[in-house]
């Protein structure tokens, strides 16, 4: 899957901006102009069991 296709992140988990780039920092890599961080976004996988709610 191509990195068009995937979701990017809304807002910065830090500050709640909305003010989010792509950064060069690599795969995933997001700069926030709100707070000046960058942080990246990574799936790590899915549960091994289902989830009742």
């Amino acid at each position: 899957m191509s990195s068009e296709y995937r979701a990017a992140p809304l807002y910065c988990p830090y500050c709640g901006e909305e003010d989010l780039r792509p950064s060069e920092e690599g795969h995933g890599a997001w700069e926030c102009h709100g707070c000046a961080r960058v942080f990246t976004v990574r799936f790590t996988g899915l549960l091994s069991r289902a989830v009742n709610r």
